[in-house]
């Protein structure tokens, strides 16, 4: 091949014709580096017939590629797969390109790097900076920058340690292999249910062809064994397999139950790794060396070399979708990378979402159920409470029926879980003397107080300030007060109810890495906590058979605002919190605090009818054409001028092409009005399923022009409607 179209990992251009020297060989999907300009980007070399060019050059004025790196060709299934993400979710290839490329490092053909760790030595003159830096460093080692980003100070503090001999380079050999998990190593007893649908699964993984399973068991069925079996069959078959987890304070408690099957972890894939792990781990996924890898919804897109298995656990759950970059829904493309590998995914979860039960009713997906739970565990009681009718104490939040729940369960010895999905002490700080409410200056959201690290936080764009002595509208001193729960506030409360017990909060504030989740299964598992306080962090993926008594505060709070899966999110939430109870040999109960025990949806959490609360949603859904039964794409316009974004989002909105079976709503202000500094408009198409809806809007926003303030982006499928 003299000439080869290159895709840059630059989003801005399309794809580009390089010369091929004759020392160089390359393929389609080969990984080079080329120049543009004055720099040098890495690419793929791609068919030229699937990626035009827009910038058509004859073969004399062709640049010659810089270097052809010594790496497996990215495969024809994941090209497909790139192809069709940037197509579907209307994204441009390099971005998409990116995620696959996602260790800058792994293209560095070095054997070996240098690390830091720290000694253990104080320094003699140690600064506030130095001494934060060593704190919270700790044991953890990396790259300078690394160090830096963990310990939040600048790079120079890290070296200036390095020379005080407070921190020492480690050499890391960066492609050693990793031991391979044994399939036969701890094989379960299963349930003859279990074995059932392992059985199938099994199959399916030996016919190796494209396949789509919805397992469907309840809390503590069993699911992970089952599954387990699928995994275990592709390592005997010398194949890779990859299991998506939503977050990443899972994989620690799932690494530990795979190393207990298989007697080694798998490879993991997560943003907490370092650059020489990410390095090691893209090289052994890219060469087919590791035989499972586990992540976050970024490990999709990695270079499988011989993919065999798929699965999605907790695929119900909202965090698989992307919310910026490419806006891609994990379960969605991962189905679609099966189709294109030939080879099966699974869909575990225990209260799957409408779209995946539609999928089975059509007979696309084929559902395998487990209803019970494994061994002597029975599913826990649920009851709700009325606030109405058993109102807290004045400025406090937990009704006194639950505080009786939990003072005989401390009383037992047995653990209870505490349930709020809102992060810091207060969600709204305001003067009581003239009601001024502190806003975040960049976006139209509350600042949130986290009395833990002294600080109003927001939760949107990351911005914080220490809570000021006096209010800054009328100077009032000491006016200052917090407005609602969040879970430090149950803590608090809990705090000064049961002062003697042992109590533990669980949110991304705390358990921000795998390393804190593994601190905290240990100490549950060795019954160390008596009483967990925790957010939606704490609703899926453990495994304490002690915890006997869950408490949800607010059942009311996901109801409320025009979210369009509100009710069905807010089933599967407390669904799966409740379902953390009664998961061994004692019974579980269940106490979900409501003010309105009448809403569809506590009547169907403390009835267990499961399936006349999701026929009510689905026929909702159907009657008004919304998702799985009709589209939504979401056109968001910003701008850090406020007239610009207006000026734009009423060009587009204005140009909105008449379309049978199409509506285009809006502009208007997005619910948050301002995010990070940039004021936001919002359009919302809504379609019906068979228009080819992502072409449409190709072709009605490549038609206009808006400035370079302007940023528009488009949401296909969105899962946020703020």
């Amino acid at each position: 091949m003299a000439r080869a179209r290159v895709l840059l990992l630059n989003s801005a251009i399309g794809p580009l014709d390089y010369r091929v020297d004759r020392e160089h060989a390359v393929e389609p999907g080969s990984i080079v580096l080329a120049p543009l300009g004055p720099r040098q980007l890495a690419g793929v070399v791609w068919e030229a017939e699937r990626m035009p060019s827009d910038a058509e050059v004859g073969d004399n004025r062709l640049r010659p590629l810089t270097h052809v790196y010594d790496l497996p060709p990215l495969a024809a299934p994941l090209r497909r797969l790139i192809e069709w993400t940037a197509d579907y979710y209307l994204a441009a290839p390099a971005a998409v390109l990116r995620m696959a490329l996602a260790s800058a490092s792994a293209l560095d053909e070095r054997r070996a790097t240098t690390e830091y760790r720290a000694t253990g030595t104080v320094p003699d003159r140690l600064t506030p900076q130095r001494e934060q830096a060593l704190q919270r460093i700790g044991e953890r080692q990396g790259l300078v920058r690394e160090l830096a980003y963990i310990a939040d100070v600048s790079d120079a503090v890290i070296r200036g340690l390095v020379k005080a001999g407070a921190i020492e380079p480690v050499e890391v050999a960066v492609d050693d292999p990793f031991v391979p998990p044994d399939p036969d190593h701890a094989p379960p007893d299963l349930s003859a249910e279990q074995a059932a649908a392992a059985a199938t699964l099994v199959a399916a993984v030996q016919a190796r062809e494209a396949a789509a399973f919805l397992l469907d068991g309840v809390t503590g069925s069993g699911k992970t064994e089952v599954y387990f079996e699928a995994v275990a069959e592709a390592i005997r078959a010398g194949r890779q397999t990859l299991v998506l987890l939503p977050e990443i304070a899972l994989t620690e408690p799932f690494l530990k139950r795979f190393a207990a099957r298989f007697g080694h972890q798998p490879v993991a894939w997560h943003s907490d790794l370092r650059q020489s792990q990410r390095r090691r781990a893209w090289r052994a996924i890219a060469s087919g060396e590791a035989k499972v890898v586990v992540g976050a919804r970024s490990a999709l897109f990695l270079p499988y070399a011989d993919l065999g298995l798929i699965v999605v656990d907790e695929a119900h759950e909202s965090s698989f979708k992307q919310e910026d970059g490419v806006m891609y829904h994990a379960r969605d493309v991962a189905v679609m990378r099966g189709r294109f590998e030939g080879v099966p995914v699974i869909l575990a979860s225990a209260t799957p979402a409408i779209e995946t039960r539609q999928q089975v009713t059509l007979g696309h997906y084929a559902e395998l159920k487990l209803p019970r739970r494994f061994g002597p565990a029975t599913m826990p009681d649920i009851a709700a409470l009325d606030l109405l009718r058993d109102p807290p104490l004045r400025g406090r939040w937990i009704a006194p029926t639950l505080v009786r729940e939990l003072e005989a369960n401390l009383a037992r010895g047995e653990q209870s879980l505490l349930f709020l999905n809102r992060r810091g002490y207060a969600p709204l700080t305001l003067c009581r003397t003239c009601g001024h409410r502190f806003q975040c200056p960049n976006c139209t959201a509350w600042m949130v107080e986290h009395r833990l690290t002294a600080r109003l936080a927001c939760h949107h764009c990351g911005h914080v300030m220490p809570p000021p002595a006096a209010c800054p509208e009328c100077g009032e001193a000491d006016s200052l007060v917090a407005c609602g729960p969040g879970v430090e506030r149950i803590a608090d409360e809990v705090a000064a109810l049961f002062p003697q017990a042992r109590t533990a909060m669980v949110t991304s504030d705390t358990l921000w890495s795998p390393a804190k989740a593994a601190e905290f299964v240990n100490r549950m598992e060795a019954g160390e906590i008596d009483i967990v306080i925790g957010t939606q962090l704490v609703t899926k993926g453990y495994h304490f058979p002690n915890l006997t008594l869950v408490g949800v505060i607010d059942a009311d709070l996901g109801l409320a605002g025009g979210d369009l899966r509100a009710a069905e999110r807010s089933f599967q939430q407390i669904a799966q919190v409740a379902g953390r109870a009664g998961r061994g040999e004692k019974p579980g109960r269940v106490l979900v605090q409501t003010r309105e025990p009448g809403a569809p949806v506590i009547r169907a959490l403390v009835s267990g009818d499961a399936e006349s609360f999701y026929a009510a949603e689905t026929a909702a859904r159907r009657h008004a054409g919304a998702p799985p039964f009709g589209r939504f794409a979401a056109i968001i316009v910003s701008s850090e001028a406020l007239d610009e974004a207006v000026a734009a989002a009423r060009l587009i909105g204005d140009s909105a092409p008449e379309v049978e079976g199409m509506a285009v709503y809006g502009p208007a202000p997005a619910p948050l009005a301002m995010l990070r500094g940039r004021h936001r408009q919002r359009l919302l198409v809504h379609a019906r399923r068979t228009l080819d809806v992502q072409d449409v809007i190709r072709a009605w926003l490549g038609a206009l022009d808006w400035p370079k303030g302007v940023r528009v982006a488009v949401d296909v499928d969105p899962y946020s409607f703020v």
